[in-house]
């Protein structure tokens, strides 16, 4: 459905992978020198060699790219080191390990209360599409041909009608639609499905460009322009809520240029992200498909006055690419950087003793300390196990970006408190020591820490994001603004031919036009002439 995703190849072949691994203690986790996705790394950037970190426990010599040497590297080892995703056997292809599925789990559970409150139901379409569906709707057919994935043999016969792997679901959605539908009283029909999809892209990057991704697609239909409307902005409405409020990305809401519009749509919504290294991550979108696909399928209903009238429809995705957002947004040196709200744990515990008769009381502890916690709704983790070091669990629950970790020994026990250390802090800074073991007290303490952690994420993003967008008034200042990196908003009213000048000559699209424009009068800084809307420039994803 969406041009959400225009994905590009993730992984290598299977004889390209790494070999090397490095050992932690019993455990092995894959070391940056191949890359876990070599495609993602950047020209010129793979001589950097990766450093050893000493990071808060001091127990860990893994071996992960730091984030202001190369970022796309960085990227990549955290998502090994941090156990997110790993090789599929096909080449663009993943395999979305627990932890990283635990994620996308949390960006369901919220979506899907969402979308039911607001009067949409779930189900399921075929991922087998006849190759006739896609070239019913000129416009879409010419924006996803070299993506689609085409069956053209099925049990060992040459098929009679070439299948598409499902690229979207616009078409197989609109040949039931027109089945289901008969009268106004059939409206609005408003559907969402939980999906995988494909689309055969030759450069990919984990979760942001693969060949199969996860999403959910919305369909609807109704009566009205002006209904599909309301429904197109209230379902972007929901992913920025989403982005704000459980990711802590500040994403930009906005309309997409008549170049970046999905193929089929009227007109496209975006919510833009700038991530750690300030390209631009389009992070969900919506559409106003108008009519294009129910004129081409023929989707009909009988007005109130007797008259066949064809349904405005609309389409809104959001997906796993979202995950990848999410690292790039809050990561750092030490790995992932989880917001409280979407963290799978938030809290692990860490039982710390060194003679073997200390081990009954402070387990005691912290099974009590576990319980207090999971009894008020905390996701809480006790690592018990006695072949890690304390220091490297330190290390690895904050590569995996727990927001928070209890340490727990028996001097703890004696004074009945806990330390407790935020993963947003680094040091000694973001240490607390005596924190009382009473339920109601470490209960309180613990959520308020969660909500701090969370709101410090979104401020420290918005900081990010504020002091990287420049304003400029010339194309020429938009060329200096993009060659250093940053986002560039300008006042724009140009042709689309002037849109793809710019995007050959400085590899920046628009992101989109902001919903929050500022008032005034505007002059357009590409040809000088009356602008009613800026426009935000940036490299993508």
């Amino acid at each position: 459905m969406a041009s959400l995703l225009r994905l590009p190849s993730l992984l290598v072949p299977a004889a390209a992978r790494p070999a090397a691994l490095l050992r932690h203690r019993g455990r092995c986790l894959h070391t940056s020198p191949a890359r876990l996705f070599p495609a993602a790394t950047t020209a010129g950037a793979s001589s950097a060699a990766p450093v050893k970190m000493e990071t808060r426990g001091g127990d860990r010599e893994g071996q992960v790219t730091p984030r202001s040497t190369d970022f796309n590297a960085w990227y990549t080892d955290v998502i090994a080191a941090a156990e997110l995703a790993d090789y599929g056997p096909v080449r663009g292809t993943m395999v979305i390990r627990p932890y990283g599925y635990a994620i996308w789990e949390a960006i369901q559970d919220y979506l899907n209360v969402k979308f039911k409150e607001t009067g949409h139901s779930n189900m399921y379409f075929p991922q087998f599409i006849p190759y006739s569906f896609i070239e019913k709707e000129a416009s879409h057919v010419q924006g996803f041909s070299p993506e689609l994935a085409v069956v053209t043999i099925g049990g060992g016969k040459e098929l009679e009608e070439k299948l598409v792997v499902r690229p979207t679901s616009e078409t197989i959605v609109n040949h039931m639609f027109t089945k289901w539908i008969q009268s106004y009283r059939d409206l609005p029909l408003m559907i969402n499905q939980w999906a995988n999809v494909t689309r055969w892209e030759m450069r990919t990057k984990p979760f942001i460009r693969t060949l199969e991704f996860l999403w959910q697609e919305g369909h609807t239909a109704h009566a009205t322009l002006e209904e599909a409307e309301k429904e197109a902005m209230q379902m972007i409405d929901v992913y920025t809520k989403f982005a704000y409020e459980q990711a802590a990305i500040p994403v930009i809401p906005g309309r997409k240029s008549r170049v970046e519009t999905f193929a089929g749509a009227d007109r496209t919504y975006t919510i833009e992200a700038m991530m750690g290294d300030k390209k631009a991550l389009q992070a969900g979108t919506s559409h106003n498909l108008g009519q294009n696909f129910s004129r081409a399928f023929e989707t009909q209903f009988m007005d109130e006055n007797g008259q066949l009238e064809h349904v405005w429809q609309t389409s809104w995705a959001i997906s796993t690419r979202f995950v990848g957002g999410i690292i790039m947004t809050h990561g750092d040196d030490a790995g992932l950087m989880l917001p409280p709200r979407i963290a799978p744990i938030q809290v692990v515990i860490v039982p710390i003793w060194k003679k073997g008769d200390e081990k009954g009381v402070v387990m005691e502890a912290v099974a009590s300390v576990q319980n207090t916690l999971k009894e008020a709704g905390i996701r809480v983790k006790v690592d018990d196990s006695e072949l890690r070091t304390p220091g490297w669990k330190f290390n690895f629950y904050e590569m995996k970006g727990v927001p928070i970790r209890i340490e727990l020994g028996p001097r703890d026990v004696k004074n009945r408190s806990v330390v407790l250390s935020r993963r947003d802090v680094p040091g000694k800074q973001g240490k607390e020591f005596g924190i009382s073991m009473e339920p109601s007290i470490l209960v309180d303490h613990i959520k308020g820490r969660l909500e701090e952690i969370q709101a410090s994420l979104l401020q420290k993003a918005i900081t990010f994001r504020d002091s990287n967008i420049v304003d400029v008034n010339s194309y020429g200042e938009l060329k200096e603004v993009i060659s250093e990196g940053k986002w560039a908003r300008g006042p724009w009213s140009a042709s689309d031919a002037d849109e793809l000048k710019v995007k050959e000559e400085t590899s920046a699209t628009i992101r989109c036009f902001p919903f929050d424009q500022p008032e005034g009068a505007k002059k357009c800084f590409m040809t000088g002439n009356p602008a009613d809307e800026v426009a935000i420039f940036a490299k993508s994803y």
